[in-house]
């Protein structure tokens, strides 16, 4: 039996990258929503030797931690649901952009955190965040280019690779970052993945606010959830 902890769909962008992967792969799980600051949230990690962060996997009543150990778990446990592309190519590239996902763009994630009820409007942003969105698109570019022939995705059909960087499509769209036109169509798709759409409905209608990922705080600004 597989449980995956999340935290908020609204704000929690690494949880959202480990329940895409496993519903993109069709993996059955049963999901554990925590609020953050809560009892709650402390009690569910007990005896687990976690960290008391979100995500964890729980396969068996082994913890699994980290976004990326959790894609990799699935991978190695099922292998014939297609996490990562088929092509060894492929997938080689795959794993080394979502690793520089995982380990990169600091300025980007701390300038334009992922808030999906927020309303799109542009924001201001210097050049430390403006070379963390042109690598994001340098990668998005190769990827398509090198591989995207057969769908909408980074390597045509949905991978791990974009349950990585969907979270970056939502901040691109969220803050109105001009992109090119490869780019633009692959924010698209992924605002268009049923399963996306599906996190997004249910994150737009939670009712607890973190102060540390709106950006017009002490404002807050929210779209209808309607």
């Amino acid at each position: 039996m597989l449980t995956l902890f999340i935290g908020n769909k609204n704000y929690s962008s690494w949880s959202l990258r480990a329940w895409l992967a496993l519903k993109a792969s069709d993996v059955a799980f049963e999901e554990r929503l925590l609020p953050f600051h809560t009892p709650e949230f402390a009690a569910a990690f007990e005896g687990l030797g976690s960290p008391h962060r979100v995500p964890l996997l729980v396969h068996d009543g082994v913890p699994v931690w980290d976004s990326l150990a959790i894609i990799e778990h699935v991978a190695e446990r099922y292998p014939d649901k297609g996490v990562w592309p088929g092509d060894r190519a492929a997938r080689a590239m795959a794993r080394s952009i979502s690793a520089e996902m995982h380990s990169g763009f600091p300025n980007l994630r701390r300038h334009m955190p992922m808030n999906l009820w927020r309303p799109v409007e542009p924001r201001a942003y210097g050049e430390d965040v403006g070379a963390d969105i042109a690598r994001v698109l340098e990668i998005w570019q190769a990827a398509r280019a090198a591989f995207g022939a057969g769908g909408p995705f980074l390597f045509g059909r949905f991978s791990a690779a974009d349950a990585m960087y969907a979270p970056v499509a939502t901040r691109l769209r969220t803050y109105a970052v001009p992109l090119d036109p490869v780019s633009a169509a692959y924010v698209e798709a992924i605002h268009a993945e049923p399963n996306f759409v599906a996190w997004k409905a249910a994150g737009v209608q939670e009712t607890w606010v973190e102060a540390h990922d709106e950006v017009d705080w002490p404002v807050v600004k929210r779209e209808s959830a309607e």
